[in-house]
């Protein structure tokens, strides 16, 4: 199966952490950077990508992104110091 769908987690300068859906990390980090990622990173810029995981669908990248973002701050460090 084709992959190319991700989560990812952005921490910001004020240290929050962002989770989002992507095709393109990379790209999406970019558009973030420059202010035109989403409203959130526009008032939080980000520092860095501290996590990443592919998928085989979107459906899946939706349903992990979703999952995570009910996750507390805790959870999601932890999820960024053991990602497997």
């Amino acid at each position: 199966m084709k992959k190319g769908h991700y989560v990812y987690l952005l921490l910001t300068e004020r240290n929050t952490l962002y989770c989002g859906y992507t095709d393109n990390v990379e790209r999406r980090f970019n558009a973030h950077i420059e202010g035109k990622g989403a409203k959130y990173t526009k008032a939080n810029k980000p520092i860095r990508i501290v996590f990443q995981k592919e998928f085989n669908t979107k459906s899946e990248a939706l349903k992990e992104e979703y999952r995570i973002k009910k996750l507390s701050r805790k959870e999601k460090l932890e999820l960024i110091a053991n990602p497997d």
